[in-house]
């Protein structure tokens, strides 16, 4: 249901929507021009690398990458990651390390000054964007016939509608994602499995039941917020939308949709009845004191304070948050507080799981395309980011030094711990050796996206794999040079107009009484505007 301008995605606790406009780009690497010879630029390269090969550079090279420096384990020069991968490779990466904080205006600046390093790794697609015009930045699908491991998973996934998502007005993509084997949701609602056991109640199945739950446990235990939300109420809010048709809050975008499940037809999405009923589902919540309305306002702290205390009953949560209530419930309220991750509650458009396959990626500077290294820096990525082999090690490690198999299952090694998993060892995988880090270690199959989440957490996995249908891909509709211009002009006004009056409408603010006047004012801040532009887009695109 989301724009292939918007990407709901996560990393660690948080998580992140990015929404930026497409542009056309000509001449060199790094435009719509002719892609360069690789034969000529081949040092270090291998004749016989294929699917399943180790690559292994023939010579010794380094390569320049900006490092994404997450505070949750800050980088180290000593990681064994990075004396693991040269053994392996023969490449050493040289890192510019950036905190993450900074990250995206760094890149930015770094890119416009045309001083990034070759490999922009933590790249979320739409991102690249910016950068498309300048032709600061490779048209990396020029390349990626000497991906033979990418290519593969992108023919075996069955995963061409996504990437062609990705394209630009001339046809190419600018950014090489994580690719994923399915869709893979994280985003949902803790509750507390007592509370809800106390009242003889079921787990709901949809928005509409979680209401009445929400009305049962308020008459029961007045002093206990039956939500009170954080991430100031965005996840949510896009996690509803998403099985109404629509997108809000993080999975707004640039509010474009497809008019009706299959349809071709793009349309706006807060102009829709749809997006009506998801804000009435607020309102009424809010309305009937059902969730707190400090729920779109407070950080997220106070929230996850309100509930490991048991002054609320759910609040949105992802894999790793929830083992943080759990141990928090456990100090404060007792062993007898138990939490578990609510499967997604279905809406008009059924039981829906918003997200995508594609994960951040990586994007690399048009100079990559004048060294002599070039087609084996394209192999070397190749390996490291879409091979079952380079994923695994970024993942886990060494195996005999930082994981174990136990049949056809990893575990970390016993002195090692990760995300909980052997809470008895001493060294973190990530802190102290550098594996699973945010810049390499994601995509890849579902066994290894699953080898890392507890019994708990797979079980979840599955049940909505089994009960819940991925959000459809949006039809492509890159923007030329003149669009984007245009576009510009008005989409970052429209989406605020839209998020504001959203928020209004959800908390009462404003009487829904007055939708159509709504519907009107969102043509009057460029709706009808910029949904002509994505018409003529996708008309141009679809040739």
């Amino acid at each position: 249901m989301f724009s292939r301008r918007s990407f709901l995605a996560a990393s660690s606790a948080t998580a992140g929507l990015t929404l930026s406009l497409a542009a056309c780009s000509s001449g060199g690497a790094g435009g719509g021009g002719e892609p360069v010879d690789t034969s000529e630029l081949s040092t270090g390269a291998m004749d016989d690398y294929t699917v399943g090969s180790q690559f292994t550079a023939t010579e010794p090279f380094d390569l320049p990458i900006l490092f994404n420096d997450n505070a949750a384990y800050p980088y180290r020069a000593d990681w064994l990651f990075w004396t693991e991968l040269t053994k392996l490779t023969n490449v050493t990466l040289k890192p510019t390390v950036v905190p993450m904080s900074d990250y995206e205006q760094k890149r930015s600046l770094l890119v416009s000054a045309g001083d990034a390093p070759y490999v922009i790794p933590k790249t979320y697609p739409g991102q690249e964007d910016a950068f498309v015009t300048s032709g600061a930045i490779l048209p990396i699908s020029d390349y990626v016939e000497h991906m033979p491991h990418y290519q593969d998973k992108v023919s075996t996934w069955q995963l061409e509608e996504e990437i062609d998502g990705l394209r630009q007005a001339d046809g190419k993509y600018y950014v090489l994602p994580g690719l994923h084997e399915e869709v893979w949701p994280d985003y949902t609602l803790a509750y507390r499995v007592d509370v809800l056991e106390e009242l003889g109640l079921a787990e709901p199945t949809t928005w509409d039941e979680l209401l009445d739950v929400y009305r049962k446990v308020r008459e029961a235990k007045p002093d206990m917020w039956p939500l009170s939300d954080r991430f100031a109420g965005d996840c949510l809010l896009g996690l509803v939308a998403a099985s109404h048709g629509v997108g809000a809050g993080w999975g707004l975008g640039d509010g474009v949709v497809r008019e009706e499940p299959g349809s071709e037809t793009l349309v706006f999405g807060p102009q829709q009845e749809e997006y009506r009923a998801m804000t009435e589902w607020f309102s009424t919540g809010i309305a009937e004191k059902l969730i707190d309305p400090e729920s779109f306002t407070q950080e997220d702290d106070p929230a996850v304070q309100k509930f490991v205390t048991g002054k609320s009953f759910s609040l949105s949560t992802n894999s790793q948050t929830v083992i943080d209530y759990r141990t928090g419930l456990a100090e404060n309220v007792g062993e007898q507080a138990v939490v578990k991750k609510m499967l997604l509650p279905g809406g008009p458009r059924g039981q829906i799981m918003a997200g995508s396959r594609l994960e951040n990626g990586v994007m690399f500077t048009a100079q990559m395309a004048e060294d002599e290294h070039f087609l084996a820096m394209l192999q070397f990525i190749d390996w490291l980011w879409y091979s079952d082999a380079g994923q695994e090690f970024a993942k886990w490690g060494v195996e005999g030094v930082t994981f174990e198999r136990e049949g056809d299952k990893r575990v970390p090694a016993a002195d090692v711990t990760f995300l909980g998993i052997n809470p008895e060892g001493t060294k973190d995988l990530r802190k102290d050796y550098g594996f699973s880090g945010g810049n390499y270690a994601y995509g890849g199959t579902t066994d290894l996206l699953r080898s890392t989440m507890n019994d708990e957490e797979i079980a979840w996995q599955e049940e909505m794999a089994a009960t819940h249908e991925p959000a459809e891909p949006m039809p492509p509709y890159p923007f030329d040079e003149i669009q984007q211009e245009d576009a510009t002009l008005v989409i970052t006004p429209l989406t605020d107009f839209v998020d504001q009056s959203t928020l209004k409408f959800a908390t009462g603010q404003r009487d829904l009484a007055e939708w159509d006047a709504f519907v009107t004012e969102c043509d009057d801040n460029g709706a009808a505007n910029y949904m002509e532009i994505v018409h003529e887009a996708q008309a141009a695109f679809e040739g």
